[in-house]
């Protein structure tokens, strides 16, 4: 560890992010305490693009997040992860140097047949290390990058990164629009109003390579693209989240997720998109999530790896089953993150996040 990453490590351990403290108060990762010398997230206030692909210097957390799931020329699943963080520890613009307020982090990680492998980054605002740009889209961390190829949103993409035993280099191509949550993009995220500003781009048709312990794999898939940011997502009694991303057999696409309360009233929404990206915003009562088995990780954490997801007025009652179990994320934010399959009514693929477990 050289020393630029044991300063971000002990600012990391500042705001409650290591996997050996204590969570401090305010859920997951300290995502439900208080913000409120941040920027806030209120209703009415129309999404901007290609601004919006860009950083929110005013909030105190967002990311680019983007998940695939793939098959190679013999047939076989494999899931990619890309992750850029950026979390500021006070409000304003980036500033050069030093003195930027903003840490940012990434996360990589390629699952298959063969196992789980994961990467982490770290970097300081301010050095030209990690950022993003909106337009031509850009985002990076080290060597790691998801860029615009051609015009200056966020319809071509080229995705890189690499780690301990692999890496991957893929191209997505949107056949589809972009998709926004909630109201307008307005996600809510607990009874107490607590919520994001929360888009998607689920319609990604991926090619390219990927590389595992020296052996390369030609693949091909889909992928889905989150972009979120806030600065209170969570309400100070929530202590993690189930988040499901799916593609369904025919072309439509569903997100739901769950946030885990103390009092177990968990609070739950989501999003049906049809094949021509029409969305349709989905309330708690429309959603049943149901876990069906627990697979212990390396760490000792059990976590549900097998799931019934029911959605009655869409025609959706599919078991979702990861194809890799163990596919724990021992990053300074510690999670599981992997690929799924589905099966059932319809059938499909997708991806599964589990934090605060």
């Amino acid at each position: 560890m050289n020393a630029r990453q044991a300063l971000l490590i002990g600012a990391l351990l500042l705001l409650g992010a290591c996997d050996e403290a204590p969570q401090p108060p305010g859920g997951f990762a300290g995502l439900g305490a208080d913000a409120a010398a941040f920027a806030q997230v209120e209703r009415g206030r129309p999404l901007q693009f290609p601004a919006d692909h860009g950083a929110h210097h005013g909030y105190r957390i967002e990311w680019w997040y983007v998940t695939a799931n793939l098959s190679d020329e013999q047939g076989r699943d494999w899931g990619v992860q890309w992750t850029l963080f950026r979390s500021a520890l006070r409000p304003g613009a980036d500033e050069p140097g030093w003195n930027s307020p903003n840490l940012w982090m990434g996360h990589a990680a390629l699952t298959g047949p063969y196992g789980h492998q994961s990467g982490e980054t770290l970097a300081r605002g301010g050095i030209g290390q990690a950022g993003v740009e909106a337009q031509p889209f850009r985002a990076w961390i080290d060597d790691w990058s998801l860029h615009s190829t051609a015009g200056e949103g966020l319809e071509h993409l080229q995705m890189q990164a690499s780690g301990k035993d692999f890496r991957y280099l893929l191209q997505l191509d949107s056949d589809g629009p972009l998709v926004l949550h909630g109201a307008g993009g307005y996600s809510v995220k607990s009874g107490q109003g607590q919520a994001s500003w929360y888009y998607s781009q689920p319609f990604y048709r991926v090619s390219g390579e990927i590389e595992r312990a020296g052996q390369r794999y030609a693949v091909s898939g889909q992928a889905w693209l989150d972009r979120e940011w806030s600065s209170q997502p969570l309400a100070a009694d929530q202590h993690g989240w189930d988040w499901f991303s799916l593609h369904l057999d025919g072309g439509a696409k569903l997100m739901l997720f769950r946030v885990r309360q103390a009092d177990g009233l968990h609070y739950r929404a989501g999003t049906w998109i049809a094949a021509d990206g029409r969305a349709v915003a989905l309330r708690g009562e429309q959603i049943q999530l149901d876990e069906l088995a627990w697979t212990r990780q390396a760490n000792g954490r059990k976590v549900p790896t097998r799931w019934r997801v029911r959605v009655a007025d869409h025609g959706v009652d599919v078991q979702a089953e990861s194809i890799q179990p163990r596919a724990w994320m021992g990053t300074s934010f510690p999670y599981w993150e992997g690929p799924i399959r589905l099966e059932g009514s319809p059938g499909g693929r997708g991806y599964l996040e589990m934090t605060g477990y």
